[in-house]
């Protein structure tokens, strides 16, 4: 598996380039470019530049909208209703993040739904952000129906990921960031491509069935929530999407359910629901940092099952990846995603490509 080595410079600079020659305004691609980056530096490769030829289509094909900002339709001290305008999801991400973080300074919390947006990248980007306000962020979003419902037999219901992020001592954090589908469906995607089986607990068959199958997931089935199937708790994870659509999706007056358009389908705008919550722990009790420092340091002071694979909290696996790509000077990413990224640049003139000459040794 070859992969070569780029600076987070270079890919920034080359998303920007990209989105901003099909016409998007340049701080919307840089908002964009940023969420994915971050995507690839924290290890969620399914969520960064791999992604960008689906916004660079999105844009072109005028299925997203490149003129405008995100308006506020009402709110209160404590809590807005955006309209996103169908911009580019980072775009209205941003916008809503800042009004929450904004509004939990004045008051103590901030919760802002959007409706008319897009996708956004990875939801802990946006829970962040309240990190550096010393508070505790969330973020949720809806997305296209690829997840089947306990006892059913058709999708109707997104990945619908969930991210909290709260602040604990010298920068340290615990970062929650997941969907509420047992598994991402581009891991049930690749499965399929090298001919593997995929665990029991992925996904399920048009009858509803669990199968180690992914061409049966693919054709006809879904993912199946987070616990799998009934019996081991699969019914949690369809309440936990079931709160996030709550959240976005119908608090924001956007589409929801099997309402949302299909996956990858761009015949009509996609018009998701997504909430973004700052909450200030200076309104609660006096200690925040100090209790989040030690419960994390419970968690990962365990003596681990097994000798080597030491108890992690939420967001260290991302802290150590971003911790290698500052060691070597740069993201590593797979050969196959720069040269298809390329292509995509080459056909719209985007002018300078990524380098593939920086192979890393496997």
């Amino acid at each position: 598996m070859s992969r070569c080595l780029i600076s987070q410079a270079e890919v920034q600079g080359f998303i920007e380039r990209c989105m901003t020659t099909v016409g998007t305004k340049k701080h919307h691609a840089r908002s964009l470019a940023e969420v994915l980056v971050e995507g690839d530096r924290r290890g969620h490769y399914s969520h960064g530049l791999n992604r960008m030829d689906m916004y660079v289509k999105d844009i072109q094909s005028g299925i997203c909208a490149k003129d405008g900002e995100p308006v506020v339709d009402k709110e209160s001290a404590a809590t807005a209703l955006v309209d996103g305008k169908n911009l580019l999801g980072p775009v209205v991400g941003n916008f809503c993040m800042n009004l929450a973080i904004k509004k939990a300074k004045e008051v103590g919390i901030g919760w802002v739904v959007a409706h008319g947006s897009n996708h956004y990248g990875i939801a802990g980007y946006y829970a962040m952000q309240a990190l550096k306000e010393n508070m505790i962020g969330m973020s949720y979003t809806n997305t296209s129906p690829l997840v089947v419902p306990t006892r059913a037999k058709e999708c109707t219901l997104g990945t619908n990921p969930i991210s909290m992020a709260a602040p604990a001592n010298d920068g340290d954090s615990f970062v929650l960031d997941m969907a509420t589908s047992a598994v991402a469906l581009g891991k049930v995607e690749l499965h399929h491509r090298r001919g593997d089986e995929i665990p029991e607990g992925w996904g399920c068959d048009a009858q509803g069935k669990l199968t180690p199958d992914p061409a049966k997931v693919l054709s006809g089935g879904g993912l199946v929530p987070i616990g799998g199937c009934e019996a081991t708790g699969g019914y949690k994870g369809y309440g936990l999407g079931m709160m996030v659509e709550v959240f976005c999706g119908i608090l924001a007056g956007a589409e929801y359910s099997n309402r949302v358009r299909t996956w990858k389908v761009t015949d009509r705008v996609a018009n998701l629901g997504q909430c973004f919550v700052a909450i200030n722990p200076d309104n609660f009790a006096p200690g925040f940092n100090d209790r989040m420092s030690d419960l994390l340091s419970i968690q990962r002071g365990l003596t681990p099952a097994e000798s080597g694979s030491p108890v992690l909290a939420a967001g260290d696996p991302e802290r150590a990846n971003m911790a290698k790509c500052e060691e070597m000077g740069g993201i590593s990413y797979h050969l196959n995603v720069v040269n298809f990224m390329n292509e995509c640049a080459t056909r719209i003139g985007a002018g300078t490509l990524l380098p593939v000459d920086r192979l890393l040794s496997n």
